[in-house]
């Protein structure tokens, strides 16, 4: 039986915009995409990485640090491919879109 691997980072909000509605949207759709529980943290608050109201409510501006959280087989590359959304710099955070 395999277990849940765990994996934690920390990024810095690159955006001059920061995570606006677009840009918490775009990760919220592609921590859908995986199989493991993912979650962004700033400071002592944690949140659903799949929920854009909730990744809101982290209000991240430029220069925020925020950590990703994931749990499950998926985990590693799940934090890699959030986190390079969190520190694009594009503002509508457009990585990875055809």
């Amino acid at each position: 039986m395999r277990t849940a691997s765990t994996v934690e980072k920390q990024f810095t909000v690159r955006s001059e915009l920061g995570l606006h509605a677009r840009p918490a949207g775009r990760l919220a759709s592609v921590a859908g995409r995986f199989e493991c529980e993912i979650t962004l943290g700033r400071g002592d608050e944690w949140v659903s990485a799949s929920s854009v109201l909730s990744i809101l409510c982290l209000a991240a501006t430029q220069g925020t640090t925020l950590r990703v959280r994931a749990v499950g087989a998926d985990a590693e590359q799940a934090v890699i491919e959030l986190g390079a959304l969190i520190e694009s710099d594009e503002d509508d955070l457009t990585l990875g879109e055809a």
